[in-house]
């Protein structure tokens, strides 16, 4: 049976998400520059960096509070509306002090708009469809993920660091807009508040998300990497329009991600994921090598397919190894490890920078990458394609929308 994917809902959803997600990816680059801009060094700027992924991750641990308290929809709303007073409050907040503690109330607004958007997607959308589903849902935060940072060099260069707060948080404004025009299946949100977890370890990790867990930690480490400090390390190199590297990688995120989502639906994981992180790891190696733009754009492309292939894979493994009642607990998981990995990244080798250099800082990005591919070969040898797509034994009901 073709079960149709492409509903208003969804579609709002996706704008939304990827919305949401530009207006926090205007930042990645920039917010380094600005604290350095005002008189933060390494290791601060590092902490800048990297404690709004802690504060992400502690946030989620109320998660099925939060359904129970407020539902889904509504957690979404309050997490849009953190995120863009956090984003205004960098502006006025110049100290590193200040922006220390903007960053730890973001990372409360981004962990529940992350884990919220994806639970409700992956409700939305059919299951026999989620690998593609996911994937093009995905599709709309990692374009987002490629061209807002971009977007944030130039506005930056031609309009100052105001100019670009603003633009950022009249991006997560629209979401919120978008986001109230959605409706969110009625059924779902009672599953989710039926089952509550009493353990830290138990909310940090959804039960029997181990391994694809692991992996997305060290994912979040090379690939965050890039996105943080590849202007650093353009800066570094004397590699002038490194702006260009994030327009490139949007077009081969373009290309990657339907045909990714089709082949986990059809295949399963390894045959996506494997690829993936070759991809990716390639990307990162090249980095240490780069002293020219066109190096660093040839990194664009197989940054962009590299993970293009890895973040959607990652995160539809985890959806369907849990029933459905718990896939808030599923999605808040992937994106608490990839915030570990991101920001215990962006502490460590801010720190490594200080005393290597950016470029040289890819080196341990690269050995993370390593160990992930390494991994996974062990783990598809031990136990084969495990997490292979199966029918599940549910019947794909029409929902009560509210």
């Amino acid at each position: 049976m073709n079960v149709r994917l492409w509903t208003k809902n969804f579609i709002l959803l996706l704008c939304s998400n990827a919305l949401m997600f530009g207006g926090f990816h205007i930042l990645l680059p920039t917010l380094p520059l600005y604290a350095a801009y005002n008189g933060a060094n390494g290791t601060e700027i590092g902490v800048i960096t990297g404690i709004f992924g802690f504060s992400a991750i502690f946030i989620r641990f109320f998660t099925d509070f939060g359904i129970k308290k407020l539902g889904k929809k509504n957690c979404l709303f309050l997490g849009l509306a953190l995120n863009i007073i956090c984003t205004a409050g960098y502006a006025i907040f110049t100290s590193v002090d200040g922006m220390i503690a903007t960053r730890i109330i973001h990372g409360f607004g981004f962990g529940m708009t992350t884990t919220f958007y994806a639970a409700i997607a992956s409700d939305i959308v059919p299951y026999t469809r989620r690998g593609e589903g996911m994937g093009y849902f995905g599709l709309g935060s990692t374009v987002a993920m490629a061209l807002a940072p971009a977007a944030g060099v130039w506005l930056v260069k031609d309009y100052g660091f105001v100019a670009m707060f603003v633009v950022a948080a009249i991006g997560t404004a629209i979401a919120l807009i978008g986001t109230m025009l959605c409706s969110v299946p009625r059924e779902v949100v009672v599953l989710e508040t039926a089952q509550e977890k009493t353990s830290l370890l138990s909310k940090l990790f959804e039960t029997g998300t181990g391994f694809p867990a692991f992996l997305t930690i060290l994912f979040g480490l090379g690939y965050g990497s890039v996105n943080t400090f590849v202007a650093m390390l353009a800066q570094e190199a004397h590699i002038p329009d490194a702006g260009y590297f994030f327009i490139v990688g949007t077009l081969c995120v373009f290309l990657s991600r339907p045909l990714g989502g089709k082949i986990f639906d059809s295949k399963g994981p390894a045959w996506i994921i494997l690829p993936g992180a070759i991809l990716l790891l390639a990307g990162l190696v090249l980095l240490t090598k780069t002293t020219s733009l066109i190096m660093l754009l040839g990194v664009s492309v197989l940054y962009g397919f590299g993970g293009g292939f890895l973040l959607p894979s990652l995160l539809t493994w985890m959806l369907n190894l849990v029933q459905s009642n718990r896939r808030s607990g599923a999605s808040a998981t992937f994106y608490n490890m990839l915030d570990v990995g991101t920001s215990a990244g962006a502490i460590l080798l801010g720190s490594l920078a200080e005393k290597t250099g950016f470029v040289n800082m890819y080196i341990y990005s690269a050995a993370a990458m390593g160990i992930f591919l390494f991994a996974f070969i062990i783990y598809v040898l031990l136990y084969g394609n495990t997490g292979k797509v199966q029918q599940e034994e549910e019947l794909e009901l029409a929902h009560d929308i509210k």
